[in-house]
């Protein structure tokens, strides 16, 4: 079997380790792996799949030298913007998980379950969506293609660990008393309705990114859509409440048996018996949870749903492994 030369870069963080994680679960065929960071984290050794890799530190000369075909990134937009070039120059496909690449006309923005096709436009970059747009787009790209969306309302309620391991702290250590590091205000026993900073239309960033990467990932730049988005004291796990109108006519019935079949999802949806999904349920699964399912009688044809997955996994490091995977297959 042909193998791969895999590169992870920013290897210590906490995605990097749920890449390594994903990796070591799914096992594609990895011939050599190299992990980089920082200077602060190399020399530091990282255990996968029972050999030990010393991790090295990223930089131009450590990156030439060495031949990777597939690169993970997730290291920030900053150090994309400097280091995703070099890694693609050098022959290497990037699949980077920030923001730096995702507006950029000539860089695929991909979910695989719904435009892996998007994959062969690339030139040696590929974007991995914001978490939050990624489980909405799984649940809705099917919709769009059986009944034609006209207009989506957002309404997001995004777990701590959306802001790394000081969001992850600041819920741990505000549950004890301790004043906020991360967030502008506590976190502990509260919701902040904001996350990324502000734009000079009152949108914040993180709604704007909702907005842009659906019409992008969707193919629809006439969809209508907007977004409130939320950080909540959940560890992992961001919920959606998503309102959708149709240009065709739609029932629940119809919409469940769509999405019973979509590729990535797993309805649940039993509200007698008060099945649905929650953050606890889906941590550290792969998949995108649905239920809560009812059609919005404010208009002719909408649903409302509720949307639910593993922020850190389908919302980053799975995303980026299934694309890598995709790649591998031809499967696109």
């Amino acid at each position: 079997m042909k193998t791969y030369d895999f590169a992870v870069v920013g290897a210590t963080g906490m995605v990097g380790r749920k890449m390594l994680q994903v990796l070591a679960e799914r096992k594609p065929p990895i011939g050599n792996l190299y992990l980089f960071a920082s200077a602060r984290s190399a020399g530091k050794t990282v255990d996968f799949l029972g050999k030990s890799y010393t991790v090295i530190e990223l930089t131009e000369e450590n990156v030439r030298s060495r031949h990777i075909d597939i690169a993970l990134f997730s290291a920030g937009a900053g150090t994309s913007k400097t280091f995703a070039p070099i890694f693609a120059e050098c022959g290497a496909i990037v699949i980077d998980n920030s923001s730096q690449w995702r507006t950029d006309p000539e860089v695929p923005l991909v979910v695989p379950e719904v435009n892996a096709h998007a994959i062969k436009n690339h030139h040696g970059i590929i974007a991995n969506p914001n978490c939050s747009t990624i489980q909405a787009v799984v649940a809705l790209a099917p919709l769009h293609r059986a009944f034609r969306i006209k207009r989506i309302v957002y309404s997001t309620y995004q777990a701590v660990s959306g802001a790394g391991v000081g969001g992850y702290s600041d819920l741990e250590n505000g549950l004890k008393g301790a004043a906020p590091q991360k967030f502008p205000k506590p976190i502990a026993g509260n919701i902040l309705p904001h996350i990324d900073v502000f734009l000079d239309d009152g949108y914040t960033k993180e709604e704007q990114k909702m907005i842009f990467e659906t019409k992008k990932i969707l193919e629809d730049q006439s969809l209508r859509i907007t977004a409130t988005t939320a950080r909540v004291p959940v560890y992992y796990g961001h919920s959606e409440s998503v309102n959708v109108e149709f240009e065709k006519p739609v029932t629940r019935a119809g919409v469940l048996d769509v999405l019973q079949k979509a590729e990535g999802v797993v309805v649940m949806d039993d509200p007698a018996n008060l099945v649905y999904p929650t953050a606890l349920e889906c941590a550290d699964r792969d998949e995108v949870f649905v239920g809560r399912v009812r059609l919005d009688d404010s208009v002719d044809s909408g649903i409302n749903m509720w949307v639910v997955a593993d922020n850190i996994r389908k919302g980053a490091a799975t995303n980026a492994v299934q694309i890598a995977e995709r790649i591998i297959s031809g499967k696109y």
